[in-house]
Formats: C-alpha cells, structure tokens, sequence
C-alpha cells in the first residue's frame, strides 16, 4: 500500500509538471465557435459534438476534464464526456435571456483542464412562436370630435409580443366599420397602428362607436391578441395640446428613491374649458416602463415607482401624452438614461485548485479563476492581487481569466502551509472588493537523510556480562514528514573482516537500542567498532551512519596457572630443563604474568610482563636483565 501511495504521488506531480508545461503553450481561441438551439428544447437537448468540433478522440477528452464556463446570464450546460455530446441541462427561455434583443447570443468558454485550453463559444438561443400578441389595455379609449375631417390619423396602443423576428408582431386588423379604415406605420419599436377617419363623425346619430382591434404575429400558424377600440365621439374641439418640448433628456442615478422625480412634463392647449383642461397619461408604455414610472395626470411630473438598476436597464423611453377635455391629445419623449453606480462588488470564479503541491518544483500552477464585475465603465474595471510576501504570483491569462504559480520552488521543512489572499477589486469611487482566501499545502519530499546525534559513540561495558544486555541507544532524526521521516536502524558490515559482528551485538531496528548477543571476555576481546546505519523509508531511501565503539571492563575472573611442570621448588629453577607461565604475585603482592625457562642449571625469564604499572621485575639469583636486579626467590598466589 506503502508503494502504491508513493507512486501515485510521483504520478500527482508529474501532472502537475505536465498541467503548467500545457498551460504555458495554452491559448484560447479569439474567434468564437458558433452554435445555436432553438429555446423550450427539453433538458438533455443535443447541442453538439466536441469530439468532432474540437478535434478530440473520446478518450483524450474525458481525460482532459472539460468543462462549460459562462458569466453573467449563465448557461446551463453539460458536456457527456463518454460521448463528447454537449447537452442542455434546462429549457431556455429567449425572452427571459435576451428580451428583444435579436439574435440572441450567450457567450461561454468550454475549459479543458488537464492540460489547460479556453475554447471561445457562442450559443445563440432561436425563437420560437411561443407568445401571443398581448394588449395592456383591454379597451382603447379614443375621444374625437365630431368636427375632425376626414382623413384624420389617430394613433392607438399597440400590442407587445415577446417574440422576436418572423415570430414577433406582423400585422392588425381592425372590425368592419362605415368610420374607420387601419394603418400601419414602421417605427424603430415595430408597427403602430393608426386610426384614420374615412367619415365625418356625427354625434347626434351616433356617440359612441365600438371596434375590436385584432393584432397577429408571423408564426405558423399566427397566434393573435385582440382589444376594444371604443370611440367616444364629443362635440367640438379644435386646438390639440401642444408639449414645450418634444424630447426632454434626463440622467438618473441609479439609487435613486422610489418617489424620485424624474422630470416634469409640460404641455398647452389655446382652447378655454373643458377644451383646454389637459390631462397626462403614459402612452405606448411597456409593462416595464408601467413598473418602474408613474406621471402625475395634473402636474406632470414623471415619477419612480420602483428602483433602478443600470445592470439591468441602461435607458428608458416613456411616452407621455396630454389630452384636453374636448379629447384632442399631443405626445412628447421623455428620454431617461440610468446612470450606473458602483453598487456591484467584483466576482471571482475559481475552476481549478490543487490544495496540495510538492515542494522542490518550480512553476506550479496553482489555481485557475476568473473575475466579473456588472458595472461599467472604472466601476467595471478591476485589478487582481495576492500578498507581496508568498512565494506565488497572478499571471494574467485570456479576458479576465488568472493563473496562480508559484515563483520558486517551495521547501516543506522550511514552511509547509500557505494562506493566499486573492483581492479582486474595481476602479470605482469608492472602490469595491472581493477577497477569497485559499489554503495550500506542501507536500513532502524525501530530500533530507536521518541525521544522527552524535558522529560517535563510546558505549563501555563489563565482561562475563550477561546475553541480552542493553548497552546503550543510538538516535537518528529526519526533518522530513511521514514515511519520508520514519527511521530505520541496522548494523552495517564491520570495517575489520574478521570480526564475528553478528555474533556480538544486534540492534532494534526501530528505537536504536543495542544489546549484546553473548557474554564478552576481555582477556579475548577488549573492545570493538560497530558501524550503525540509519535508513528512511522514503522512495529512493536516504541513509547516513555513526561509529559506536564498545569497550569491555575487565573483572579478576583468572587465577594464576602453572602449565608446566606442574610445580616449581620453591627458592630456586631447576637446572634441568623448565618452562613455567602463569600469573602470579611477588611477596611484595605486585601481580604479574610470567614465563619461566631454564637449562643446564641456569634459569632464564622467558617474559616478564607487569599487571599493574608500578611492578619492580624480580627472579632468582644468578640471572640477570638488562634493567632489574631479581631477588633468590618468588612465590605465585
């Protein structure tokens, strides 16, 4: 298992290698692929293949971990990495991610991770016919005077489809009448349709006329809304009101209360009565502007309703009609841009992080995120920074795309745990920012061998000791962490050959702990050198090794022995031939070993070799050295 771990670490970081050498080499590509769905496609919808488009066998991308990325109006996407199949996750409405917007086109980045490649994408989302022609009102209230000729134009509420293109708004219709014919007019916000009076209006014989307004789409087959034209028909009015100004431009912020006032609308009418009595209305106004204005129908003044939102809406366009009492109306724009605030701190996105990365490697890449912000202009701008004092840096990579590397190559011993701070904030007044804190990890390394306490070591020990005995403990540690750190000791081959090293001394491999095997005799062995290794347990392993000497403590464990003759007369040596060795003491009890040889009746010392250091070399008369005077007689013990 042991094994198994390290190999599938020296496979983590060979990725890891491979994962930075790709990135270096990475690019996305600027020119965006192009597909396109049609919307309310059920979840799982088949969008493309990214095999065949990104050039890719079926093996090679699920190994390389692709992934879809979108910002802002997210697309929920997923990619079967069996199959390459890029797939829908959820039915997509067109009008609720694009509104009128045509064509429709949601940018996305599909990320291969491993090694790491940005793929520039565009999905386009097509209409369907899924939206009826819709009027707000119900019932269209026109007052004209009987006195308006013929050929006069009225302008009615158009109807609002949310579809766009062939599927949007084509046509009205208008029912059968002796008054009224239809026109259609183009403007920039689609067809309106206009009243116009083909018969003079007479009150008398008729007050009221009523008509239904019929508004069809350009599906297959068209889908239709339809309202009531009612037409009041009053008595004589002939000045229409006249606004100061046909545009009024304004600049809103985008706090602003609900309650704001917008701008002021004004508006004359020459006729005096209920003729010149003006009211203002909302005209041609969409759900949205219905929402987020209201107007004051005495004064004039264009209020919020609700708050603003630049992210959402940049301008607005309100219509705003007046109408006398005597029915005639005239229309003015008032034109409304949303200033943006920096009311949106930025966002940060991560993709991909190693929480783990092995020291002693160069280069690595860290983290890959990417930063939004809604906001425009410096208050949509932004700057990406970590710490001064790490070892890492923020590489800039596509759009707002950002790599984390680390500059050198990191040491475990040294400081095995970093807490990176990425601050991502805008060029606003005041500034806003987005803190995300990661932690990373260093991984092991076997770089550093066991190192011993000591270089050397003098362990003593008495003879006739007993089997098993504890001499003394050797110590080794290791700087590194978990296997790389676990230390193993073990005797290493003695540097005399002829020393029987495994028949003295054994080791625990574990605790260094040295014991001998059997009883030393100092007589035969006064000491010995052991040569200790110690071993990690890392891949390749690492070793270092001390010298431990033993010496043995003499005990008084022999008494003297006389090897031949098996005893000598006492006051003189034979004068025939003896040889005598064995230990002894002189009468003045100083020990010594001796032999003793003689010949022809003259008795020689063999060897005379003192025990203690103070002993005064003696023998029997007649014999003579060189540096002692010997007396008549010794005796042994």
């Amino acid at each position: 298992m042991e094994a198994g771990k390290e190999k599938e670490g020296v496979q983590t970081q060979r990725q890891v290698l491979l994962f930075f050498v790709l990135l270096g080499i990475a690019q996305a590509d600027f020119e965006p692929r192009h597909y396109s769905v049609a919307e309310e496609m059920e979840s799982g919808s088949f969008v493309v293949n990214l095999l065949k488009d990104l050039g890719l066998e079926i093996g090679e991308l699920a190994a390389r971990g692709p992934r879809v990325i979108s910002k802002g109006k997210k697309l929920n996407l997923q990619v079967d990495r069996q199959t390459g199949d890029m797939l829908l996750n959820e039915k997509m409405d067109r009008e609720e991610l694009c509104g009128h917007t045509e064509p429709c086109v949601l940018p996305f980045q599909v990320l291969l991770e491993n090694p790491l490649q940005i793929f520039q994408a565009e999905l386009q989302i097509r209409d369907i016919n899924d939206n009826c022609p819709v009027f707000l009102d119900k019932e269209i209230i026109l007052k004209i005077s009987e006195s308006i000729p013929p050929g006069t134009t009225f302008l009615i509420e158009r109807a609002q489809d949310l579809d766009v293109g062939s599927n949007g708004l084509q046509n009205y219709t208008i029912s059968p009448n002796f008054h009224f014919h239809l026109k259609l007019q183009d403007s920039p916000d689609g067809l309106l349709p206009q009243l116009v009076l083909d018969k003079a209006l007479d009150r008398e014989e008729q007050p009221e006329i009523r008509l239904t307004l019929t508004a069809l789409d350009g599906g297959t087959p068209p889908k239709s809304g339809s309202a009531q034209v009612r037409i009041e028909v009053l008595d004589v009015n002939d000045h229409a009101p006249e606004f100061a100004k046909l545009l009024y431009e304004v600049q809103v912020p985008e706090n602003s209360p609900i309650g704001f006032l917008v701008a002021i609308v004004s508006a004359n009418d020459v006729d005096i009565g209920t003729n010149g009595q003006l009211s203002y209305t909302l005209f041609q106004a969409s759900e949205n502007i219905r929402k987020t204005f209201r107007i004051n129908a005495e004064s004039g003044e264009l209020l919020l309703t609700q708050k603003l939102d630049f992210e959402a809406v940049q301008t607005y366009t309100v219509n705003i009609q007046a109408t006398d009492g005597g029915g005639l109306s005239g229309s003015c724009v008032v034109f409304v841009q949303v200033m943006d605030l920096n009311d949106n701190p930025p966002e940060l996105t991560m993709s991909t992080l190693l929480s783990h990365i092995p020291e002693n490697l160069q280069d690595i890449v860290v983290a890959v995120f990417s930063v939004s912000d809604p906001d425009s202009g410096d208050n949509g701008r932004m700057v990406c920074f970590i710490q001064d004092d790490l070892p890492f840096f923020l590489k800039r990579s596509v759009e707002n795309f950002y790599t984390l590397v680390s500059k050198e190559a990191l040491d475990r011993e040294e400081r095995a745990e970093y807490n990176i701070t990425i601050t991502v904030t805008d060029l606003g007044s005041p500034r806003l920012k987005t803190e995300h804190t990661i932690r990373v990890l260093v991984s092991d390394v076997n770089d550093n061998a066991p190192t011993f306490t000591q270089t050397s070591y003098t362990l003593f020990v008495r003879e006739n000791n007993s089997p098993g005995l504890h001499l003394g403990t050797v110590s080794a540690t290791d700087r590194d962490a978990g296997t790389n750190a676990q230390v193993t000791y073990s005797l290493l081959p003695p540097r005399d050959p002829h020393l029987a090293l495994a028949s003295l001394v054994s080791i625990h491999a574990d605790r260094g702990h040295l014991f001998a095997l059997r009883a030393l005799d100092f007589e035969a062995l006064r000491a010995f050198e052991v040569r200790v290794g110690a071993a990690d347990a890392g891949s390749p392993a690492l070793s270092s090794e001390a010298l431990v000497r033993v010496e043995v403590l003499d005990d008084n464990d022999h008494a003297p022995l006389v090897l031949y003759p098996p005893s000598v007369p006492e006051g003189r040596f034979p004068s025939h031939l003896v040889d005598v060795c064995g230990t002894g003491t002189l009468s003045q009890s100083y020990q010594y070993e001796v032999c003793l040889t003689g010949a022809s009746g003259t008795n020689e010392f063999k060897y005379l070799k003192p025990i203690l250091p103070n002993f005064l070399s003696q023998g029997a008369d007649g014999v003579s050295e060189t540096n002692a005077s010997f007396r008549n007689s010794f005796e042994f013990s």
